[in-house]
């Protein structure tokens, strides 16, 4: 990025997009958030004086207590000098302060860790070593960012020999650990042994000397690596004065330029600048080179350019519009998050190697949900254009944070040792976008027991991703509606491994032999109702979720999913006319689950009855209880309203109270209540002050609203604000057979959260 070359019209509008976003709505890009309550004088009295002086006076009698009663175990500052940010080099602290609010909020968004971001005017690297040192009490870890080399090797190497907290310069090991762990799987996928290639690194600043050293911990041989820098080769007769980092890689050869050393290489490795490695380099390089181009924000080489000389050549850079992007995402917060919970006073060799390896393997497991929903279209299947992961891969902090605890204890560093590996993983899972605790029980059943259920939207590419991670796992045996020239031109485009008739029955809309059978069991069920038998010839020609509803009916499947194209009334028509309801369900009624930070919460009746008497709401309520469990848990019902426990006369309020008596004769053995307000429907504390006798215990977790309108808004508001999008549903409740109808919002995990439910009968 050139301060004089003129922008670009898209240069010019990212650059106007960038500046906006980082001036509003507020200034900059973090803050400082209360984590307890300064309401009242208690609290006041509580957060500082004089309930304060007795957390002090523990922390003074045994230091460790301050992981217990400060943050300052959940607590790293980003430091740096601005000697050497980004692409732009030595543009000071002030002007480096972005990146540095940037990285705190990476270090929260991925990993839950609060960050002090910290610019520091001075360059001298001694005077910089006293000032970060004495920040020791404050931080519970330092990450050393975009301070120029050589001086960030001498002030990481004296920080950690000083300290007993962890030290991360994260543009040399986050740089190394990402780019060892491409390289593995790049040598992997091409046959070769690390210890066996040829390296070429062009640079030998603070990245890739440690990218270098890394390689060497994990078997590359010294002899085998030649580095480059401004000057060419670094060689035995160099007059120039090198520093030691430098100089561990001085080979005596008559080599001197970059192309003298790349030619026959195995690995090329750039940490230097763009345009310094040509295609004519890259031809001489050895059968099925990597490339690892990671200047930024252009590179040494751009992959077009090298893959038109080298077509079996694998490829990786920095950016994130080309494949195996290098990004230190995947690493620093996580080797945080495990140093931090486990008291680590140093980052170890050994932790790195972990975050390296567990890199590496998961670039090789199944794609996630979350990362097909995060990168949609693309193909993501290990492989020369998929190295490394991806970086809201959400499996990445269950992974490496183990790993990197794990590794501190064996290597003696930890002061907190976590004995339980396995519980602490599964305590890692309230970081994740995903579900996955809350439907385990559900997920169980459905391995023990997988049915046939039929996809309406078979075409659908969050449908085959749902498909294959279900199949994956054993629990469906899955029919998907669909041509079939369509779906296998999205099944390779998607990277997934199905086959129709191997591992999915297909139906085919256009040609399927059963279609005589469906049309007229179709016209069986509406021919009084006006549907001739060309009507219905044309009506299951044209529509999927019909034909997903007849092959539950006439028993080629147990359950289906549709609604992922359209509105949800039209396909509740055809799950209605044609599966109907169940025999003790006088209603149709939709339940959604919010996985929110605080709660679990169970919101009905969101999409079917608009205004729902007393008695339906009472049905409703019942359903939804039962459907609650089938989560494991135990339901606590609130009907809701505007009043709570007569606070207000009117017919809706009156209305909902009527509902919850007759929900208590029906299933006493179920804690609910109502009316309530939503604060006293969730608050034991709130109801007290009205009813202390009332009969809910502790927070409900089914929220029964008294219109379509008002749990529909609850839902969807709650799921943008407070839940990240994360939810279950609709779960389609009353219907002779599970039938659920999703929404056109749905994402690949709820998907497969609602296969899963419909395998085991939840509805």
């Amino acid at each position: 990025m050139s301060d004089n070359a003129p922008l670009s019209a898209a240069e010019a509008a990212l650059r106007d997009a960038a500046l906006d976003y980082h001036r509003n709505p507020l200034r900059g890009k973090i803050s400082v958030t209360p984590t307890k309550p300064l309401a009242t004088g208690r609290d006041l009295s509580l957060a500082y004086s004089p309930g304060v002086a007795y957390a002090c006076l523990a922390i003074r009698d045994d230091p460790a207590r301050a992981a217990d009663y400060t943050s300052r175990a959940n607590l790293v500052g980003v430091v740096t000098n601005g000697t050497a940010v980004l692409g732009l080099g030595d543009i000071g602290p002030l002007a480096g302060k972005p990146v540095m609010e940037g990285k705190g909020c990476l270090f929260k968004k991925f990993a839950g860790i609060d960050v002090f971001d910290i610019e520091l005017a001075e360059k001298d690297a001694d005077k910089l070593v006293e000032i970060i040192a004495a920040l020791e009490p404050t931080l519970g870890g330092i990450n050393l960012e975009d301070i120029k080399a050589p001086e960030c090797f001498q002030i990481e190497k004296k920080l950690k020999d000083r300290l007993k907290i962890p030290v991360f310069h994260d543009d040399q090991h986050g740089t190394a650990i990402i780019s060892a762990a491409a390289i593995l799987n790049g040598l992997d996928l091409t046959g070769k042994q690390l210890a066996d290639v040829k390296i070429a690194a062009s640079g030998a600043g603070a990245a890739a000397i440690a990218c270098l050293d890394l390689l060497v911990r994990l078997g590359a041989k010294p002899a085998q690596i030649f580095v480059c820098d401004s000057k060419g080769l670094i060689h035995d007769q160099r007059e120039d004065r090198l520093d030691e980092s430098k100089r561990r890689y001085m080979q005596k050869t008559s080599l001197r330029t970059l192309a003298d050393v790349m030619a026959g290489a195995d690995v090329l490795l750039g940490c230097s600048a763009a345009g310094a490695v040509t295609a004519e380099m890259v031809k001489a390089m050895a059968p099925k080179p990597l490339v690892l181009a990671l200047a930024n924000p252009e590179p040494e080489i751009r992959p077009e350019l090298a893959k038109a000389v080298r077509p079996d050549c694998i490829v990786a850079t920095g950016r994130s519009d080309y494949p195996n992007q290098v990004n230190n995402v995947l690493c620093f917060p996580y080797i945080f998050r495990g140093a931090l919970d486990c008291g680590a006073q140093r980052i170890t060799e050994e932790m790195k190697v972990a975050c390296v390896h567990e890199i590496a393997a998961l670039a090789k497991a199944e794609i996630s949900a979350e990362v097909a929903a995060a990168y949609p279209g693309e193909e993501m299947h290990f492989g020369p254009d998929y190295l490394i992961p991806k970086p809201f891969d959400s499996r990445l902090i269950v992974r490496i944070a183990p790993a990197v605890a794990k590794a501190a204890a064996e290597s003696g560093v930890a002061t907190r040792p976590i004995a339980d590996l396995d519980a602490y993983r599964r305590s890692l899972l309230k970081y994740m976008t995903f579900t996955s605790m809350f439907m385990q029980p559900v997920f169980i059943a459905a391995r023990a027991a997988p049915k046939r259920i039929v996809f309406a939207e078979g075409e659908d590419e969050r449908t085959l991703r749902a498909v294959q991670i279900a199949l994956d796992d054993g629990m469906v045996i899955p029919t998907l509606v669909g041509r079939p020239a369509v779906i296998a031109q999205r099944i390779e485009r998607a990277g997934l491994h199905l086959k129709a008739g191997r591992d999915f029955e297909l139906t085919n809309p256009e040609d399927d032999p059963r279609f005589r059978q469906f049309w007229e069991a179709y016209l069986e069920l509406k021919g009084r109702d006006g549907v001739t038998p060309e009507v219905a010839k044309a009506a299951v020609r044209r529509s999927n979720t019909l034909i997903a509803s007849l092959s539950v009916k006439l028993g080629y499947a147990d359950g289906m999913l549709c609604g992922l194209v359209g509105r949800y009334d039209q396909h509740l028509t055809h799950v209605e006319d044609v599966i109907g309801r169940d025999p003790k369900a006088h209603h149709f009624a939709a339940l959604n689950a919010l996985m929110l930070d605080a709660f679990t919460l169970f919101v009905a009746d969101t999409y079917v009855n608009d205004d729902p008497d007393a008695e339906t709401l009472c049905e409703i309520a019942v359903m939804s209880a039962k459907t609650v469990r089938h989560f494991g848990l135990e339901p606590r019902v609130a009907f809701l309203s505007h009043s709570t426990y007569g606070s207000s006369t009117r017919a809706s309020a009156r209305k909902m109270r009527a509902a919850r008596d007759l929900f208590v004769a029906r299933m006493p053995e179920v804690k609910a209540d109502g009316e309530l307000q939503g604060d006293a429907a969730l608050s034991e504390a709130v109801r007290a002050g009205f009813l202390p006798a009332n009969t809910l215990e502790g927070g409900a977790n089914v929220l029964i609203c008294p219109n379509l309108d008002a749990a529909n808004i609850l839902f969807n508001v709650l799921k943008m604000t407070g839940g990240h999008g994360i939810t279950v549903g609709p779960i389609l409740l009353g219907a002779a057979a599970p039938a659920h109808i999703l929404t056109p919002s749905a994402t690949v995990r709820r998907v497969l959260n609602m296969t899963a439910l419909a395998v085991t009968g939840g509805r």
